[in-house]
């Protein structure tokens, strides 16, 4: 487990002048059916690190991943879209490559003076990226002379661009991995202030059942919504009608609620949900008890829930939420979520918010990062942190 004490920070290097910095981002950002950027908040958050890097003196080379391209060329995911956001934001070119390993490659690095920024091509358009090559990261080391690890969004990823470069360079962290470890390790280190509730949303059980197990006889409270609740309300027999759940999960969450009975931590389901014959933003939808859907689907907790979930997060001091309560891409079912994430405005304790989704649910609700304490950029990476598993891209920025 890395803590902020543990990492090798970029801030620890005097001397960076004239150094190529090989810089892994995370500008993985959703694109519009016209490739323009859609939000360009991954990219912001970098901007912090690369400034740094710029007034240094060093050479920048970006490094990202765009979507799933599954090794090869997809021409919908080049980087052309990002480096233009890239541009506007740093107020300076951005050389953007077309290969990002490669004797023109190093070629065109080679021209570039002190300050200035390069970024390199999609770089899971290359099938050793993925499974960690060691001869496609020794390439990739090759173009400079130190590595700087801050796309805290992949560090739970053991590829190439992330862990296996750390082979062949010195590694280090950048700023927005050591203020995403800063506000996550008292977390799991227990430094935390108590009581600590937890909410957990979205669908998968798989992407939650880590970081519950781990916090069972930890925190005081989960919180659960979404889909993920469907599955433990299947878990207590309750008819859960058309609604999405899943039933090779649900012993699992027969287990969690057995692990909480016996511990401190409580778990809260959801007493009511807002249900519909179908999804959609104009469809009849109704509030009914957890033991009412009949046929039909649910698509959000209900009021009660939500009035619950409030009293709850009020009374705690630390509160984590990573997950929509309920399906976010609607209006009519964001309510749930709007609800909840108004308490935590409101309240003075640490809020932590994680995942992409749950990011989408603050835009949606008008708010921003500084009205939390922290949310993380990394979805899958904040959970795997918070279950206590060794982070691989993490593991090679330690001293």
């Amino acid at each position: 487990m890395a803590d902020q004490k543990k990492l090798r920070s970029i801030s620890d290097v005097n001397d960076l002048e004239g150094k190529r910095v090989l810089l892994r981002c995370d500008l993985n950002v959703p694109l519009s059916d016209s490739l323009e950027v859609v939000d360009d908040t991954r990219i912001v958050e970098s901007l912090d690190t690369i400034n740094y890097l710029i007034a240094a003196g060093a050479i920048v080379i970006i490094v990202t991943h765009l979507g799933r391209p599954g090794g090869k060329v997809v021409e919908e995911l080049r980087l052309g879209p990002v480096a233009k956001v890239l541009e506007a934001r740093l107020k300076r070119d951005v050389l953007k490559l077309d290969e990002a390993i490669g004797v023109e490659v190093e070629a065109a690095l080679g021209g570039l003076k002190p300050g200035s920024v390069a970024l390199l091509e999609n770089i899971r358009f290359y099938s050793g990226e993925e499974s960690n090559d060691s001869s496609f990261s020794a390439e990739l080391a090759r173009l400079a002379d130190i590595f700087v690890s801050d796309g805290f969004g992949v560090v739970h990823r053991e590829h190439s661009s992330v862990h296996g470069v750390a082979s062949y360079l010195p590694a280090y962290s950048g700023f927005l991995i050591d203020k995403e470890v800063r506000a996550l390790s008292p977390i799991v280190e227990g430094k935390y202030r108590s009581p600590l509730a937890m909410i957990f949303g979205g669908a998968k059980m798989d992407t939650k059942i880590g970081v519950m197990k781990n916090f069972v006889g930890v925190a005081d409270t989960f919180l659960v919504g979404g889909a993920l609740a469907n599955t433990f309300l299947a878990a207590k027999g309750v008819n859960v009608g058309r609604s999405l759940y899943e039933p090779n999960e649900v012993a699992t969450a027969i287990k969690i609620m057995e692990a909480c009975e016996g511990s401190k931590t409580k778990i809260i389901l959801p007493v009511d949900v807002v249900v519909a014959d179908s999804l959609g933003e104009d469809v009849g939808t109704d509030c009914v008890g957890v033991e009412e859907v009949g046929d039909r689907q649910i698509f959000d907790i209900g009021l009660n829930t939500a009035e619950n979930f409030k009293s709850i997060v009020s009374s705690s001091q630390t509160v984590i939420w990573n997950g929509p309560l309920g399906v976010n891409k609607y209006e009519i079912f964001r309510k749930g979520s709007d609800f909840v994430l108004n308490s935590l405005v409101e309240f003075e304790g640490v809020s932590i918010l994680g995942g992409g989704d749950t990011i989408d649910c603050m835009k949606a609700a008008g708010f921003e990062s500084s009205d939390f304490t922290h949310v993380s950029t990394g979805g899958g990476a904040c959970l795997e942190y918070l279950s206590g598993l060794e982070l691989p891209g993490l593991k090679v920025l330690c001293r």
